[in-house]
């Protein structure tokens, strides 16, 4: 390594940090790819009295939508709050223009509740934790 130089661990990266690696590859990717275009889907479920019990976070980008997040409260599931979260960060990407949509979940999670909704499996890693796996899926909006 360079003289000077020196590598050193961070626990929560600041804003400088996020700005020189996020912006980086940010700004190599849209070189070759384009502009992401992207934005955020967030729909929050709210109980009667106003906490939060459950909702979907996604990101729209080249054409695609990403949901990194989906969750609803134990004594909630099975009433159909989960796909209604669902369809309307499928049709919000939609009304974005993006065609296709991907998630992942472990085998302990969803992944028979996202075939429900249309989902396949593209990609599995075992042993992920030990003992389940990791799905990747996709579908076709």
């Amino acid at each position: 390594m360079d003289k000077g130089y020196h590598i050193q661990f961070v626990e929560k990266p600041d804003d400088t940090v996020w700005e020189v690696v996020g912006g980086g590859i940010d700004n190599f990717n849209i070189g070759i790819a384009g502009p992401y275009q992207g934005t955020r889907i967030c729909y929050v479920l709210y109980a009667p009295d106003e906490q939060v019990v459950g909702g979907v976070i996604a990101d729209t980008y080249w054409d695609w939508c990403f949901i990194s997040l989906m969750f609803v409260k134990d004594e909630l599931r099975g009433r159909g709050f989960g796909g209604q979260l669902l369809e309307l960060a499928e049709e919000l990407a939609r009304q974005r223009g993006c065609k296709n949509v991907y998630l992942d979940t472990f085998s302990f999670q969803a992944p028979e509740f996202y075939k429900k909704y249309g989902y396949r499996v593209f990609g599995e890693l075992k042993d992920f934790p030990p003992g389940h796996s990791r799905f990747f899926m996709t579908k076709e909006l």
